[in-house]
């Protein structure tokens, strides 16, 4: 029988996300990629320090405990094959030896491999490859690789915060908000709060959660959040969106506004999403975070010249 992944939640990640190579990273952006390839071979024995997305990465692994194989990491890097080593062998140095699939594209673009991995999530530090990533229909961010690392206050508890509209559901009421303003958006939800939205992106990596958790562990568990500058009466369609689909979050934040940060840096995720860069730039001074470059917010304005400036009902 042929080996196979299914069943199992697939992370693709990049060498950036999971490691801090911001250093040898400038060699590359320099136009050195030969130097950046030195670099890497004469360091091949030193690993490379934790980056943004390690702690989510180290307890998704931990769910393999106990001889269920329930998650896969998968390394898929712009990397070439010899900067490669060093990847393994820092995840190995690192307790991280679970991790033994691996592309490296040496330059080209490493997005194509996502669907015959199966991937329910890709973190990369290259916001173009998310961007392609995305427009394939796979649930991707861009990690801010300056964000604060996680808190190791829950060793047993793997904690994701979601932002709610064009990240777990569609764009469909912040399109009403960038055309009609606050009174129309709080108007609309409240007409339609009885039909569920529809999915956003990371929809389907919400649900590949929801079948960990239910999968069970002696060891680990999932906590998740949703995060959301929403506030009643407009509160009701997301959480009744999530009843329509048979999963649930632990925690939902209706912050009607409020800057995003200081009530991450209470829940203390092992990684944020969310769909406006405003937002992760406050919410990486305090939590792992990434952006997911979906959404009418994310369009540019020549890709929709007759809509008026995207305006944020989230600070």
């Amino acid at each position: 029988m042929s080996t196979t992944l299914q069943d199992q939640l697939v992370v693709a990640i990049s060498s950036r996300a999971l490691f801090d190579f911001e250093e040898e990273n400038r060699l590359f952006d320099a136009g050195d990629p030969q130097a950046y390839m030195r670099l890497q071979l004469e360091r091949i024995d030193t690993p490379a320090p934790p980056g943004v997305a390690f702690s989510l990465v180290r307890k998704l692994l931990a769910f393999n405990d106990g001889g269920a194989k329930r998650v896969e990491v998968v390394m898929l890097s712009r990397n070439d094959p010899v900067s490669g080593m060093r990847v393994f062998r820092s995840a190995q140095a690192h307790g991280l030896s679970q991790i033994q699939r691996g592309v490296f594209t040496q330059g080209r673009d490493p997005f194509h491999y996502l669907k015959p991995l199966g991937a329910h999530l890709f973190l990369s530090a290259n916001g173009a490859d998310v961007a392609q990533a995305l427009a394939l229909g796979h649930p991707a961010a861009q990690v801010a690789t300056q964000a604060a690392r996680a808190s190791d206050a829950h060793p047993r508890e793997v904690r994701i915060a979601f932002d709610g509209d064009a990240v777990l559901f569609s764009d469909e009421a912040e399109r009403v908000f960038q055309s009609g303003g606050l009174d129309a958006f709080q108007s609309h939800e409240v007409e339609k709060a009885d039909l569920p939205l529809p999915p956003g992106p990371f929809q389907p990596f919400l649900t590949a959660l929801h079948r960990l958790q239910q999968a069970g562990g002696e060891r680990m568990r999932i906590r998740t959040a949703l995060v959301t500058a929403r506030s009643a009466p407009a509160n009701e369609r997301p959480i009744r969106t999530l009843m329509h689909w048979g999963v649930t979050v632990d925690e939902a934040l209706f912050l009607g506004g409020l800057p995003k940060g200081e009530f991450l840096r209470e829940f203390q995720p092992d990684f944020f999403f969310d769909d406006q860069t405003g937002h992760i730039e406050h919410a990486a001074r305090h939590v792992p975070a990434g952006h997911v470059a979906a959404g009418v917010t994310n369009i540019a304005p020549a890709q929709e010249t007759s809509r008026p400036p995207a305006r944020s009902k989230r600070t």
